[in-house]
């Protein structure tokens, strides 16, 4: 099926007692049992069900079907925000005196959590060059992990995911993929050799901004040599899937970073319409990027302007080059004047809102970030982040027109 009817009916846990369209809000805590005797088959995972919404919830469980079905992977793990499913997607299968190859072109907050990494003796080693020559330089035998985003966040920088998997796989280490700003919509990282697949689904997943909520989507594929990654060792009977019923289990109920389920029904409301609203916010990004850089004193930054990245855009990303660009306006006085001349788009920190948003990201999402951290994720001192919405593209042009020559 094309991708519009797979986020209506892929996944889709049917509701046999009532026949619900939709899976509904089960706002509970704990779910009550006949006897004590089934309640402790499903604690123990000998029966199906559900006992306490820390450690699943039909809602929630909902989600993680219909997200891991548009990502075509062998399970998926719903959390509390975009950060909760990076810092456990990692800190599942991570130990003390691991490293991972990071791309440089991350979005502020990962990098800032990154630096959190370093309490657990987790380093991490910045790269925007991923050719093979490149990483090899920089592997160790404590290299455990290869991260980067699907397209850079706001550097735009596009990924080659499958020669990065390549890479991973010659070293038997997992490729682990942030796929927010392209989405499912536009590219499957593990059809491309990605082992774990990470979203901030606050954003183009949830499309409303009225949420807050993140997932971690795993193959089932990768082989875990268990003597590397002892963090798995006591699931080493589950073999491939050791990594998701750690997940499960011990990252996700013990650490307490569960989703609650009435974000997780915000995000399902979300998904049927995602493929809708990601061709349309594409097509107004590039629209708003080309007519953009064609005023004087604007520089634009956008995939499938830019002769580095477009090839692989057009390859990788269905032909379209994301939602996000970025301008350059010539100084911060004239970036926070062309942001307060604008009328319609939003001055807000999120992405992947049905509505424009603006922000100048060097004082805000790079607040905590060093002066390095920030040029290496292409944001400078007179950088302007827009998130581009699903508003007609003449009320953009004509906004942003105005903010500018204004």
């Amino acid at each position: 099926m094309g991708f519009n009817t797979d986020a209506l009916h892929k996944g889709v846990v049917k509701d046999e007692s009532f026949g619900a369209t939709i899976t509904p809000v089960y706002q509970v805590s704990a779910f009550g049992y006949n006897d004590m005797e089934t309640l402790e088959r499903v604690f123990g995972g000998k029966s199906s069900g559900f006992a306490y919404t820390r450690i699943g919830n039909p809602t929630v469980a909902s989600f993680e079907s219909r997200i891991n079905a548009l990502e075509h992977g062998f399970g998926a793990v719903a959390m509390s925000s975009g950060m909760a499913a990076i810092s456990h997607g990692l800190m599942n299968f991570l130990s003390a005196g691991d490293e991972i190859i990071a791309s440089a072109g991350l979005y502020g907050g990962t990098i800032q959590l990154f630096s959190v990494f370093k309490q657990f003796n987790i380093s991490i080693k910045y790269t925007n060059d991923f050719s093979h020559e490149n990483l090899e330089a920089l592997y160790t035998e404590n290299t455990k992990a290869i991260f980067a985003e699907t397209i850079g966040n706001p550097s735009l920088n596009i990924i080659d995911i499958r020669s990065l998997a390549d890479f991973a796989h010659s070293k038997a280490i997992p490729l682990v993929i942030d796929n927010t700003t392209a989405t499912p919509f536009l590219v499957n990282p593990i059809d491309l050799g990605a082992d774990i697949v990470i979203h901030s689904s606050s954003k183009y997943i949830n499309g409303s901004s009225d949420a807050i909520s993140g997932v971690v989507v795993y193959s089932g594929k990768f082989k875990w040599d268990f003597d590397r990654f002892p963090a798995l060792k006591e699931y080493k009977a589950f073999s491939n899937l050791s990594y998701l019923v750690r997940l499960r289990k011990d990252s996700w109920a013990s650490l307490g970073g569960c989703l609650s389920p009435f974000n997780a029904f915000l995000n399902i409301i979300g998904l049927e319409t995602l493929g809708l609203r990601i061709q349309k916010i594409n097509e107004n990004a590039q629209k708003l990027a080309e007519e953009l850089s064609k005023i004087d004193g604007i520089t634009v930054n956008y995939p499938l302007l830019n002769e580095k990245t477009a090839e692989l855009a057009k390859k990788q990303l269905k032909g379209y080059g994301g939602g996000i660009l970025t301008i350059s306006t010539g100084s911060r006085e004239r970036a926070f004047k062309i942001i307060n001349s604008l009328k319609t788009a939003i001055i807000a920190s999120n992405i992947g809102d049905v509505r424009t948003l603006v922000i100048y990201p060097a004082t805000t999402l790079f607040l905590h970030n060093t002066k390095e951290e920030m040029n290496a994720a292409g944001v400078f001192d007179d950088t302007v982040r827009i998130s581009v919405g699903i508003e007609d593209i003449e009320d953009l042009l004509a906004d942003f027109t105005q903010a500018i020559q204004s």
